[in-house]
Formats: C-alpha cells, sequence, structure tokens
C-alpha cells in the first residue's frame, strides 16, 4: 500500500489479527502512518490466551505484525510502540526479552507501563512510518 493523501485516514483490516471487540479499528493508515490499535493476546483464529507472559507477549507481537504487514509493513518500520503489562515489575524482564526478538536495532522508542488489564498480561499498539513516504519537512 502507498501512503494515505493528506488529510486522509483509512481503516486497516485483517483476518490475521483478533477481531475488535469495541468500537475501534485494528489499524489506522493516516499519512504516512500507520496506527495500530492496543493488540492483546488472544489467537485470532481460536480466541485462545496463553498463560505466561512470553507467550502472551509473542502472540500480541503477531497480532501487531498481521497489521503492519497488511499494510506491506514490518517491525522494521515501526517507530513507536506503547505498551502496557499488568504486573510491571515481576514481567518486565521476560516481556523485554521477547520484544528484543521482534524488534532489532535500530529499536522504536518505547513506552513500557504498569496497567490494570482485563484477565490479560500484555497490550502492545505501534506506530509505523512508510520507508517510501516523503522526507518530513
Amino acid at each position: 500500500m502507498t501512503a494515505t493523501p493528506p488529510g486522509a485516514r483509512r481503516a486497516v483490516r485483517t483476518d490475521r489479527a483478533p477481531d475488535p471487540a469495541g468500537a475501534y479499528s485494528q489499524g489506522i493508515a493516516a499519512g504516512p502512518y500507520l496506527f495500530t490499535s492496543g493488540f492483546g493476546p488472544q489467537d485470532p483464529d481460536t480466541g485462545a490466551v496463553a498463560g505466561t507472559v512470553e507467550e502472551q507477549t509473542a502472540q500480541v507481537l503477531r497480532n501487531v505484525r498481521a497489521v503492519l504487514e497488511a499494510e506491506g509493513l514490518g517491525p522494521q518500520d515501526v517507530v513507536k510502540v506503547t505498551a502496557h503489562l499488568q504486573h510491571l515489575r515481576r514481567d518486565f524482564a521476560a516481556y523485554d526479552a521477547v520484544y528484543r526478538s521482534f524488534f532489532t536495532a535500530p529499536h522504536p522508542v518505547r513506552t513500557t507501563v504498569g496497567s490494570d488489564l482485563m484477565d490479560i498480561l500484555v497490550e502492545i499498539d505501534v506506530v509505523a512510518l512508510r520507508r517510501d513516504a516523503p522526507p518530513v519537512p
């Protein structure tokens, strides 16, 4: 896909990521950017949620990757990550180890916070920039 014209936006959807559980899109393409919703660890085919933070982080990142790939993007195009952990102190190291296997240098900027999540351990959203987009002035 190409960049969305300035001022325009469009929803991005793929069957390879969980369907929205509310009034939101899996992703929005706006100009040269793709913004994803916060994804939890639900398997898009079964709805199952694994038990450990490592397994949940891996599934969340697969869900994020699916939306990126629907737009011809990948982890290397991500510029910003926001991650929410149910148990920040307990799970940060395990989450970070899986995260490091997904993103390579130069790593995106990242904010990781502790949050009260609904029966999951991790939720992640990203912002990606199209490499073929015109330079930002």
